[in-house]
């Protein structure tokens, strides 16, 4: 197999998408357009990534990092100029070249195999990514003979009437031989209305040395997308959804809506798991098998274990374990670690919490800053009063330990294993192991005081 090489156009400003953020790096389903097109390209067996960059630059070696090499487009002055600013990387060298725009997030290493297979089944010096679509204004047109050979790029702008007509479209993604493709490079002219150097006129170049130059018609027009826009933005993130849902259902997991369930590009879900509507899954997110999510509940970069069910609830950057049961209405704030068979009811908060297994917080609590045992039962409206104004501070609970309702364990205190806090308490100090704390005024009842206030008020 020849040796190959990609380059990614990656330099453009993106004016039309109206936004402080490089075009490139705008994301579709939690990660960036060209982070897709890197991810795609790396499945094959590329020696070399080239990415062109220009605006942005900075931004977008910190997105795809050292996997890619990089050269800068100071100025933009069309694709054949971005090209050859690989020059110095790839020229003189034998292979095949790979050309790909960093703003078409929905191409698929498939078709890029595809592609690669058909330049070298055709011995072509450039094949052309094609595609059909039933409007195919605005895109380059592919005029063929009547061999159904190439004959040239037409854009839009410069059809006839009966070249409009046809609606086989330049994707503008092409595979090159290395070598023919820098030769023609140097001959590319920019007499034209925009003063720019355009890569299609590398195929009449190669037509008229009589080079062979091929097309391979891709079945999926809207893999092709290329997004300039936020509406064409939000297109491709509608179609990058409906592939991950559906890749999803297709590896044994049942997404109740998928019209209605969001999930992210990065995200893993093992079998007979249920995701009901309105559910949001994203960012390092591992949900392990037969778990139920959902509905409404959004997760993002957590692990989480077997059978395990979330409901209306939000959990962010934390671990839960197998057998837990979280919501309706709860918050899992980051950098919290729930054990096995932990219940976190309704209308719980929990942040930086360690949970034991069989532990429970069933309703109305916020449990912050804290390390709570195995076993441990605590009661509805219990906080850990964790913050003094200025610092943070621990409150730990042990094994066993039994939290009445509507308590304040001010912190930093300790709970002792098997410890009762009795309901009502506001706790300063230690609880020792098996000892009941009871930290409340005493009851004082006035009798008849209301007939008194009455009185007063008359």
């Amino acid at each position: 197999m020849l040796t190959r090489y990609a380059v990614i156009l990656a330099a453009g400003q993106g004016t039309r998408m109206k936004s402080k953020l490089y075009k490139v790096l705008h994301p579709v389903c939690g990660k960036a357009m060209v982070q897709h097109v890197v991810d795609q390209v790396l499945n094959l067996q590329i020696k070399d990534v080239v990415a062109v960059i220009g605006h942005g630059s900075e931004q977008v070696k910190a997105q795809l990092g050292n996997k890619v090499k990089y050269v800068n487009q100071a100025e933009q002055l069309g694709t054949a100029h971005a090209v050859i600013q690989a020059k110095d990387l790839l020229d003189n060298k034998e292979g095949v070249t790979l050309v790909v725009c960093g703003d078409t997030p929905l191409i698929k290493s498939e078709t890029l195999e595809a592609l690669f297979k058909h330049h070298d089944e055709t011995s072509a010096k450039a094949t052309i990514l094609t595609a059909v679509t039933q409007n195919p204004s605005g895109y380059g047109r592919i005029v063929r003979n009547s061999h159904g050979q190439v004959e040239k790029i037409v854009e839009h702008k410069d059809a006839t009437d009966e070249e409009r007509l046809i609606t086989e479209i330049n994707t503008g993604t092409y595979c090159f031989d290395n070598m023919a493709l820098f030769h023609a490079l140097n001959q590319v002219s920019n007499e034209n209305a925009q003063g720019e150097y355009y890569l299609p006129d590398v195929i009449e170049i190669l037509k008229k040395q009589n080079d062979i130059v091929a097309a391979f018609q891709t079945e999926d027009f809207e893999e092709t997308l290329g997004v300039n826009d936020r509406v064409a933005l939000a297109e491709a993130e509608a179609l990058m959804k409906k592939r991950i849902n559906k890749f999803h259902m297709q590896n044994g997991v049942s997404i109740i809506d998928p019209e209605n369930t969001y999930i992210e590009a990065s995200v893993r879900i093992k079998e007979d798991t249920v995701i009901m509507p309105g559910s949001i899954l994203s960012g390092d997110t591992v949900i392990d098998s037969d778990c139920v999510i959902g509905p409404h509940t959004e997760i993002k970069n957590c692990v989480v274990g077997k059978n395990t069910v979330i409901k209306q609830s939000i959990a962010h950057d934390s671990k839960i374990g197998s057998e837990v049961n979280i919501g309706p209405f709860a918050h899992i704030r980051p950098q919290s670690n729930i054990d096995d068979e932990v219940k976190i009811g309704n209308f719980v908060e929990i942040k930086k919490v360690s949970f034991g297994k069989g532990s429970k917080a069933s309703h109305l609590s916020y449990i912050g800053d804290a390390e709570v045992g195995s076993d441990v039962n605590i009661g509805c409206g219990t906080i850990t009063v964790n913050y003094d104004g200025k610092n943070k501070f621990l409150t730990k609970i042990g094994d066993g330990a039994f939290v009445g309702c509507n308590s304040n364990l001010i912190a930093p205190v300790t709970i002792g294993e098997g410890a009762y806090v009795a309901a009502g308490s506001t706790i300063t100090e230690d609880v020792p192991g098996n000892a009941l704390s009871i930290a409340r005024a005493r009851q004082v009842n006035k009798e008849n005081y209301v007939e008194k206030l009455q009185q007063d008020k008359n």
